[in-house]
């Protein structure tokens, strides 16, 4: 499924994977929650317990890839790489 059909589907996540400071200095997205990558390990149960499909983005994409490589890992399915914050903000505007 791509990231555009999981928007319009509706009940999703959208998990920010950047750091916190990245996020004043380049913007956020309001209805995004803000799980840097270096505490995923940690807040796994909390990630997996979210109902519907689970979109991460970064900066560039590379960080949120990571992210969907180690919850598939971990035996998600529901999981996509939204790609960069400039990308998800861009597919959000079209929905």
């Amino acid at each position: 499924m791509s990231i555009e059909e999981v928007l319009k589907a509706g009940n999703y996540h959208l998990i920010d994977v950047r750091e916190p400071m990245e996020l004043e200095m380049d913007g956020n997205i309001e209805e995004a929650q803000n799980i840097p990558l270096a505490e995923l390990e940690e807040r796994k149960q909390e990630i997996s317990n979210l109902a519907g499909n689970i979109i991460f983005f970064c900066r560039s994409g590379n960080r949120s890839g990571k992210a969907v490589e180690y919850f598939k890992s971990e035996g998600m399915t529901d999981v996509y790489n939204g790609g960069g914050y400039n990308d998800m903000v861009q597919q959000l505007e079209k929905m």
